[in-house]
C-alpha cells in the first residue's frame, strides 16, 4: 500500500468525522501496488447511512486537501449494496487502517 501512516490516519479521521465510527474504507487501484509510482487515491467507502451528494463533495474536497493528491471515492449504497464496479474494486482492495 502506497500510503503513509499519516495519510491513512488523515483518511480515517475525515471519513469518521463525517460518517461516524462505523464507516469502513478500502484502498483499491494503483496505490495498492508497492512497485508502481504516482496515481490517484482510489477509495471505496461503506457507511450505514446513505451519503448524499453534498456530503460526498465535502468529503472529496477535504480528502484531496488533506492528502495533496487527487482522490476518487466510490460510496457503497447501504440499501442496494455494491455495484458491479464496486465488487470488482473490492476483490483486490486493502482496508485503510492505522497500524497499532
Amino acid at each position: 500500500m502506497r500510503l503513509t501512516s499519516h495519510q491513512r490516519e488523515g483518511i480515517l479521521r475525515i471519513i469518521r468525522e463525517h460518517l461516524g465510527d462505523d464507516a469502513a474504507v478500502w484502498l483499491y487501484g494503483s496505490r495498492t501496488a508497492d512497485d508502481r509510482r504516482g496515481g490517484d487515491v482510489d477509495l471505496l467507502v461503506q457507511s450505514p447511512a446513505i451519503v448524499d451528494v453534498r456530503a460526498q463533495a465535502i468529503l472529496h474536497d477535504r480528502l484531496e486537501r488533506e492528502l495533496s493528491l487527487p482522490v476518487d471515492i466510490s460510496f457503497i449504497d447501504p440499501q442496494r449494496g455494491m455495484s458491479r464496479f464496486q465488487r470488482i474494486a473490492a476483490a483486490n482492495a486493502i482496508p485503510v487502517e492505522v497500524a497499532p
